[in-house]
């Protein structure tokens, strides 16, 4: 029985390795059969031929091994249906080779797009920009604690102590004041009694007139203290009047400007002692109370400070004599004007040497 017809495409004999013109149509292009990469020994001797174990053409036990073409009888056809040289309904020819492995299963189908289908979260806008706000949010607080935990050096700042700084002057008790050398500004009425109203020790006091004498001798009375002016080389003597609240007490109160502390000590002491010769004239004033200022009985006196002598004329209203209870009211009196006036100016003098 002669074999089938072949079909009508097929790959090229397995001894063709390229492309070249089959018999059944123009060229064919293929992958190298096995017999051509040297897998499988040729029959003949020559590499890349056909087994010799394995009928050439595919021919099952039936067939001859000495010849390509090695004939069979229909009944070894009927009983190798399927091999040989191509049978029609089966899927193997021109021998059986090494069986191809199993076909794995498909790809799964890949998921058709779906427009009305929901928009996953993380792609939504609103989402995003919320993600988007929380991370600002988040570094800036970041920010804050960190600027917050950062706290900036702390410098101390050293305050220097302050220093009292007292003029360098003369030795002495009274400083500048000590003598007209070192205390060489004239005194000024203003610097004296440059108030008009004073209340010292819860007593009011009030002054009515004032005057610059243009000699010292004008504003004392006696020898013996006129002699002590002139040696002591006076060059001022300024006199005020005052009178208290009730207008019962009143007095003058004398500033002597000398050369030196010891010349207005002399002053001071000069008619002293028992009955006073020697002392201020009172000035009296043109207001109803002091102008009886040199009428009747007087406490005079006189205090030092430095190259000053400070003179005193004190009495009451009506010029009785004081008793002993009246002269410490008059003697209070002086003192509480003296205190709020002179004394305070002459004590700035001992600092400053007459430049305030």
């Amino acid at each position: 029985m002669t074999p089938p017809d072949p079909p009508s495409w097929r790959d090229a004999p397995p001894h063709q390795g390229e492309e070249i013109s089959s018999p059944y149509g123009g060229p064919h292009s293929r992958e190298p059969s096995p017999y051509e990469t040297g897998q499988i020994a040729a029959p003949y001797g020559a590499a890349g031929g056909y087994r010799q174990d394995t009928a050439p053409y595919g021919a099952g036990a039936g067939l001859q091994q000495d010849s390509p073409f090695g004939a069979t009888s229909n009944d070894q056809w009927q009983e190798n249906p399927g091999q040989g040289y191509g049978y029609p309904g089966t899927t193997e020819s021109f021998g059986a080779g090494p069986a191809a492995p199993p076909p794995g299963p498909p790809p799964p189908p890949e998921p058709k797009w779906d427009p009305d289908a929901p928009v996953p979260l993380w792609r939504r806008p609103l989402v995003f920009g919320v993600a988007l706000v929380a991370l600002i949010v988040a570094l800036f607080a970041g920010l804050w604690v960190a600027a917050k935990n950062d706290k900036p050096p702390v410098h101390k700042q050293v305050v220097p102590t302050p220093t009292i700084v007292v003029p360098s002057g003369p030795g002495g008790k009274y400083g500048y004041a000590e003598s007209r050398a070192t205390d060489k500004s004239p005194l000024a009425i203003k610097e004296l009694f440059g108030k008009k109203k004073i209340t010292q020790n819860k007593h009011s006091y009030l002054m009515t007139v004032w005057r610059k004498e243009k000699t010292c001798a004008d504003g004392i009375s006696g020898a013996k203290i006129t002699k002590a002016l002139k040696e002591g080389a006076c060059t001022q003597m300024i006199r005020a009047s005052f009178r208290d609240a009730k207008g019962t007490i009143i007095g003058t109160v004398g500033v002597a400007n000398l050369r030196t502390a010891s010349g207005a000590k002399k002053v001071a002491s000069a008619g002293g002692g028992g009955e006073r010769t020697d002392y201020l004239k009172p000035l009296p004033g043109k207001d109803s109370v002091t102008k009886h200022l040199g009428a009747g009985e007087a406490y005079a006196g006189g205090w030092t400070h430095g190259h000053y002598t400070v003179l005193l004329w004190f009495q009451f209203k009506d010029g009785h004599k004081p008793s002993k209870t009246g002269l410490k009211q008059l003697y209070q009196a002086a003192v509480d004007i003296t205190d709020a006036t002179v004394f305070p100016a002459l004590e700035t003098r001992s600092l400053t040497g007459g430049h305030a």
